[in-house]
């Protein structure tokens, strides 16, 4: 009878952390449905809430990021918590005992990684960017495998401890049944006219949304249907934005969209931010998007994650600082373009690696089983 199999999985702070780790654990339980799965993750952070909905137990860390300049002395504190953070999580390897852990990237991944390898467990990391995060850089020295998504990262990381795998999306994007009528319908929106899917990510995106906010002319006018995620931090402002317009039917205005399955089926188009687990369920589903590349992340590294698609035609880019003049009329003309929107979906598919929580979780297996 084979040993019971224990895996920590840490990491998060963002939705492009947490879906990654999520898909990781389900595809572990399927191959091994004795497998014990325990999360740590940072306290406050959405991990704490989104892990244990997917059915997981989380732990919580008191970590966060490091402030820039880093001499700043509010860094002080930050490096007294990830003192305390590695304490206690030196704790949770002794208690939990496993046979190895897996950091998905996020602050608390550093701390959990760096305590396991000095307690002589394996570790296996996942890096979802095409440019490398400074906690996956910082753990690559010790880490057995190193799971990317993109050619040409061993410019970060040991050649020889590199795998290929893609990253893993979110089950049930692939899984809904729904048809794309049924999906728009489901929005209240009409099934006969193109539909265009607005999401700033997790958190919302204010350069996404003042684009819609300053042209509400044209999406009244344009014939196109919209559904919008504005994020929870944004909405209340955009509803009082929205108070002073006459109705849109055209326009379904969300804080929060709970099936992106079906969001996704019912979008012609989709404008979005160019994190990198997003870009893997567009190229999974062949998804025609617009990318607007966050300014606000490490190493401009969503602009590099989008200009690996717009090099091979399979999306579009608009810079985040000309978005609010030109990103709806642009949604607007290419929804409406049939052949445009065939061309992207296809070239878009040919990147999609539709197995890379599997793929992944055989590398765990391989390496708990060392």
């Amino acid at each position: 009878m084979e040993k019971e199999l224990r895996v920590i999985v840490s990491g998060g702070g963002t939705g492009g952390h947490i879906f990654p780790a999520v898909s990781i654990a389900n595809a572990i339980k399927a191959k091994r449905p004795d497998a014990k799965i325990l999360f740590v993750g940072a306290l406050g952070r959405m991990e704490m809430q989104r892990v244990p909905a997917a059915g997981y137990e989380i732990v919580g860390l008191p970590v966060r990021g490091f402030k820039r300049p880093l001499w700043s002395l509010s860094n002080i504190g930050v490096a007294l918590d990830f003192l305390k953070a590695k304490r206690r999580v030196k704790k949770i390897i002794r208690d939990f005992a496993p046979d190895i852990a897996v950091g998905v990237g996020g602050y608390a991944s550093a701390a959990t990684l760096d305590a396991a390898s000095q307690m002589g467990i394996p570790t296996l990391i996942q890096e979802q960017n095409s440019y490398a995060g400074v906690t996956n850089k910082h753990l690559a020295s010790k880490a057995a495998k190193i799971c990317v998504a993109y050619e040409g990262m061993e410019r970060f990381f040991p050649a020889d401890r590199i795998i290929n795998t893609g990253n893993p999306v979110r089950q049930s994007l692939i899984e809904t049944t729904m048809t794309h009528d049924e999906a728009v319908r489901s929005f209240g929106l009409d099934p006969e006219k193109k539909t265009v899917l607005l999401v700033g990510g997790s958190l919302g995106a204010r350069t996404v949304n003042e684009s819609v906010m300053s042209h509400l002319d044209l999406v009244e006018k344009s014939g196109v249907q919209f559904i919008w995620q504005t994020g929870k931090f944004y909405s209340a402002a955009v509803a009082e934005r929205l108070k002073d317009h006459r109705p849109l039917p055209m326009l379904k205005v969300m804080d929060f969209i709970s099936d992106m399955g079906a969001a996704y089926k019912a979008a012609d188009l989709v404008i979005s931010r160019a994190g990198a687990s997003s870009i893997s369920e567009f190229c999974l589903i062949g998804k025609p998007v617009i990318l607007v590349p966050s300014p606000n992340v490490a190493e401009d590294h969503q602009t590099k994650n989008a200009m690996a698609l717009v090099n091979r035609s399979a999306a579009l880019l608009v810079r985040d600082a000309d978005a609010p003049e030109s990103l709806l009329q642009l949604a607007v003309d290419t929804v409406t373009d049939n052949e445009q929107l065939a061309q992207l979906s296809e070239n878009i598919k040919k990147l999609g690696k539709p197995n890379s929580a599997d793929v992944i979780a055989d590398e765990v297996l391989k390496l708990a089983g060392k």
